[in-house]
């Protein structure tokens, strides 16, 4: 006679599992196509890859990643730049992250810098935090800078630290 069963009671009714995808399907039959919106979810795209037999004179830029392994005579602006083990820059760097396998001539700017031990790097490094690995090559300056990606390269120098160190 009692029973705690639902069907009958009244209020809004949950949707089954068939009901959901039916849902569904109409509403995205029913969106024309003029309205597409990407989904915002998507997974990050993968880095630009510039192969080792590739030179390019000029300046790059891009909001994404870039793996360097051929060479490139000009500045460079990433999100990610790795630089190959086979790969040459002429030019300056800036990037959020910098990984060096290769040879660099320019000034590196980065949030993080990391020379590994196949680096060959000739110019000055301005950085929030480097890296560098036993037997990298490295001739230059280096200065760590809150901002170092500061537009111009007149990055705000960190201040020193107590006691003179």
């Amino acid at each position: 006679m009692f029973s705690k069963s639902r069907i009958n009671e009244p209020g809004p009714k949950a949707q089954t599992e068939t009901d959901k995808a039916k849902s569904t399907e109409m509403t995205a039959m029913s969106k024309p196509a003029g309205d597409y919106a990407p989904n915002p979810t998507r997974a990050k795209p993968a880095a630009s890859v510039l192969s080792s037999d590739l030179t390019i004179t000029g300046n790059i830029k891009t909001t994404g990643d870039i793996q360097v392994e051929g060479v490139v005579e000009g500045d460079i602006r990433a999100h990610l730049l790795t630089v190959g083990e086979t790969a040459t820059i002429k030019g300056e760097i800036t990037a959020d992250d910098v990984v060096v396998n290769g040879r660099v001539v320019g000034r590196v700017r980065g949030l993080k810098v990391r020379l590994t031990s196949t680096a060959r790097v000739e110019g000055d490094i301005i950085h929030k935090t480097i890296a560098i690995e036993s037997g990298a090559h490295f001739e230059g300056s280096v200065q760590r800078a809150e901002d170092p990606l500061a537009n111009g390269g007149m990055a705000k120098l960190a201040p020193p630290l107590p006691n003179g160190e």
